[in-house]
């Protein structure tokens, strides 16, 4: 409080008792500016000298100099050479609105976790090598350049990752790539938004229904038109996404996600065909899942047989190694690169570079192939014992397989007068997560009921002969 004044010269007096954790100079900070915030202090009037100050309130000159200094810079203090310490003139601003009233934040929900999930991605606790990847950790750490672990990296990415992905891509789906054509950021969702910026917002975005629910949201989010496209037993239908007006074509050819469809090459051909009437046209060829291809030979890319350079392909590696690993790419035609660094090279790299050069070893090292190797003899165990149980179970006659040799999930239809909402109610019941083909239609005129979506990436083995008594109390009437 203010105990006395005289003509410009003033006296304060402020008790230091119960300011807890509080230090000395914030709690005389804090006086001074509420006696100020009350109009106790005027406008004008001189502040008493620091070593004045200090002798009168019993703390050091540090004490009341650091106060003055924090209220200077926050403008309700104001000095004049060897003269003093003035308030300021709070009067010529706006006058600070009311404090909102005091509001709890809310909680971020927590995700809850099932018994058994046939829904989220994971991986299981023990298949990642995580033995292997802190020793190339520790040795790039140990063996690289200081000044390059801590240099902030290109919008593209390092070179070492580019190059081991484009050996990568060489060995694994014959694609001949300049390491210059690929972009590293961290996750797919950040590319899609990479890939709007870098073809614009004034196109049209079609993708599959059928479809990634989420990737539709992200577009939305992005200012984009998207549309809908109906697809047929080869894929998305040429002649809807014609009609639709659309100029960017997103995909999954190899392994459409929910339905499992491989696009046969004939309609790979239509689209390309599609794609070279526009000049803006282009295809994005998203291949999320294609190492798990559990039988026969990986189906060639649509890139691969792209000769008027119109498909970006897209990648990630979160479901080759854990969702943790938010590193994903993209494969730019030669001619978008340039203008990527024109128009986008501003940006810096989204992935840490010690992250990138650790993956860098894990796949020119061997590292990658040997895990994708491993995991796809696991998930092969894991679906053939899911499958097994469900043969040998109530739902045997009641469901039909399909879609079981590509990706880590299949389709099962069920015969059922049920309808899916009541079955993934009962399965909520069980504690499992399920999920139905009709839940991925933006169309849902168009859906077909009764067809689960059975994803078994994080399934445990040891749990399925009771997570298949689950699904069949929650299924069966």
């Amino acid at each position: 409080m203010v105990s006395s004044r005289k003509e410009t010269k003033i006296v304060l007096t402020y008790s230091f008792e119960n300011i807890e954790s509080e230090s000395m100079y914030e709690h005389l900070y804090r006086c001074i500016k509420q006696d100020i915030l009350q109009k106790k202090l005027k406008s004008g009037e001189k502040l008493p000298s620091k070593r004045t100050f200090a002798k009168n309130l019993g703390v050091s000159t540090i004490t009341v100099e650091s106060a003055y200094a924090q209220l200077v810079a926050e403008g309700y203090l104001y000095t004049l050479p060897k003269r003093g310490y003035y308030v300021c003139d709070l009067e010529k601003g706006e006058e600070p609105p009311p404090p909102r009233p005091k509001q709890e934040l809310p909680r971020q929900p927590v995700r809850r976790t099932y018994w058994a999930d046939f829904v989220g991605s994971s991986v299981a606790k023990d298949m990642f090598p995580f033995s292997v990847w802190v020793k190339l950790l520790r040795d790039v750490t140990a063996g690289e350049d200081e000044a390059t672990l801590l240099t902030d990296t290109s919008a593209g990415g390092i070179r070492q990752l580019r190059q081991a992905i484009s050996d990568h891509l060489y060995q694994f789906r014959g694609m001949s790539i300049d390491p210059e054509q690929i972009v590293v950021g961290a996750g797919t969702e950040y590319l899609y938004s990479v890939l709007i910026q870098l073809l614009g917002r004034d196109r049209g975005y079609a993708m599959e229904d059928p479809g990634y629910l989420r990737l539709s949201k992200i577009y939305e989010k992005n200012d984009v038109r998207v549309c809908h496209i109906p697809m047929d037993a080869s894929g998305i239908i040429p002649e809807k996404l014609e009609e639709s007006g659309a100029e960017i074509l997103h995909i999954t050819p190899s392994h459409h996600f929910p339905t499992g469809i491989v696009m046969p090459v004939s309609r790979r051909y239509e689209f390309l065909s599609w794609a070279s009437k526009g000049e803006n046209r282009y295809i994005i060829e998203d291949d999320y899942d294609c190492e798990f291809r559990l039988s026969g030979r990986p189906i060639p890319t649509l890139q691969s047989i792209d000769v008027m350079e119109k498909v970006i392909y897209i990648n990630t590696f979160s479901k080759s190694l854990a969702p943790a690993f938010r590193i994903s790419y993209l494969v730019l035609p030669k001619h978008l690169v340039t203008r990527f660094y024109e128009t986008l090279g501003f940006y810096s790299g989204t992935v840490s570079c010690l992250e990138q050069m650790t993956l860098a070893r894990f796949l020119s090292e061997g590292y990658f192939e040997k895990h994708i190797n491993r995991m796809r003899n696991h998930y092969r165990t894991v679906r053939d014992k899911l499958l097994g149980e469900i043969s040998r179970s109530p739902l045997a006659g009641r469901v039909q397989i399909s879609e079981e040799n590509a990706g880590l999930h299949f389709l099962m239809e069920v015969d059922t007068n049920r309808s899916d909402q009541e079955i993934v109610q009962a399965a909520e019941g069980e504690d499992l997560r399920i999920s139905f083909v009709s839940q991925y239609y933006f169309d849902t005129a168009n859906c077909r009921p009764h067809v689960l979506v059975m994803n078994y990436s994080g399934l445990e083995e040891d749990r399925i002969p009771e997570a298949v008594d689950r699904l069949c109390r929650a299924v069966l009437e």
